[in-house]
């Protein structure tokens, strides 16, 4: 396997990724729309419309790995967002042979009772559910049928590094350091699953480069499941703030919203995350990698001073 890498997307996840090789020397190129510089040293970077099959083939041709760490900036826009994106990623992993490491999620599960593992059905109902997992097993079907090398990384809601606006927990944070009160959606007090973005990043590469655990999902290492009031409140301390108040925003409310406002009604879907207990089982990706979740207190520091 030569060591060239092609990194698509400049977020959170994407940023990670291409530091994270560029630091060990390999040779990475991180494409976005706008050619972005990431500022990350050793890293290239290049202009491409990835919805183009043609033009992600022939930037994929001779890398090791394609890493999908795309996403749409506008929540309300997957349904013309992902389509064509996921087509031509699958195009190119097959002209190119390049391992497809796919940056995932858990809405492909839908409502669960007990925690998430692997192994459960992609039973969503939801369309952003449905949607992803749709690409999932898009994917998995030419990897089972032999003409692509694929493994999807999955993780829960992110902190950390680089998450800004885009985390239930890390949006929260600049009012919070101000002291003033938190705004959450659901309950603050069930248990819920937060996932380290840079893990992720650390979990999508040690996937990919790995061929036995192609073919298959994998859950990111994750700390303890807690509630969103303890989350919050830790990343506060972390950085030597007190707690602020927060409430929830009652469902009703809420629902209200969501008939007028089409963000709301998009997190509206999703909202069953936050009324019953949410939480990841990591337990395989942690036996195969051998690899633990970063330090909570670390994770928490790090998400204050983003």
């Amino acid at each position: 396997m030569t060591d060239r890498h092609l990194v698509i997307g400049a977020g959170p996840v994407g940023r990670h990724v291409a530091r994270l090789l560029a630091d060990r020397g390999s040779d990475v190129v991180v494409a976005t729309r706008s050619g972005t510089d990431t500022g990350i040293a050793g890293a290239r970077h290049v202009k491409l419309d990835a919805s183009d099959s043609g033009a992600l083939s022939a930037a994929a041709e001779g890398v090791a790995v394609l890493y999908n760490c795309a996403n749409p900036g506008d929540y309300t826009s997957w349904d013309t967002f992902w389509p064509p994106l996921a087509a031509a990623f699958l195009t190119a992993a097959e002209r190119s042979g390049a391992v497809y490491a796919i940056t995932g999620n858990l809405y492909p599960y839908g409502p669960v009772d007990g925690p998430m593992i692997e192994s459960m059905p992609d039973a969503a109902t939801d369309h952003k559910g449905v949607l992803r997992a749709g690409m999932w097993a898009e994917a998995k079907a030419l990897h089972d049928a032999g003409r692509i090398r694929v493994v999807e990384v999955r993780g829960s809601d992110y902190v950390g590094t680089g998450v800004g606006g885009n985390g239930h927990i890390s949006r929260q944070v600049p009012g919070a350091l101000r002291g003033r009160r938190a705004w959450m959606i659901g309950r603050t007090d069930l248990p819920h699953t937060f996932t380290d973005v840079l893990d992720t990043a650390r979990l999508l590469i040690a996937a990919a480069e790995d061929e036995v655990a192609h073919g298959r999902t994998w859950h990111v290492p994750s700390n303890p499941a807690v509630s969103q009031a303890e989350a919050l409140t830790a990343v506060l301390a972390s950085v030597g703030k007190p707690p602020v108040k927060m409430s929830a925003i009652p469902m009703p409310v809420f629902r209200a919203m969501a008939r007028v406002v089409p963000m709301m009604r998009e997190l509206n879907e999703l909202s069953y995350q936050w009324t019953k207990p949410y939480v990841l089982d990591d337990s395989a990706a942690r036996a195969h990698f051998a690899m633990e979740p970063t330090p909570w207190d670390e994770v928490c520091r790090r998400t204050a001073v983003d």
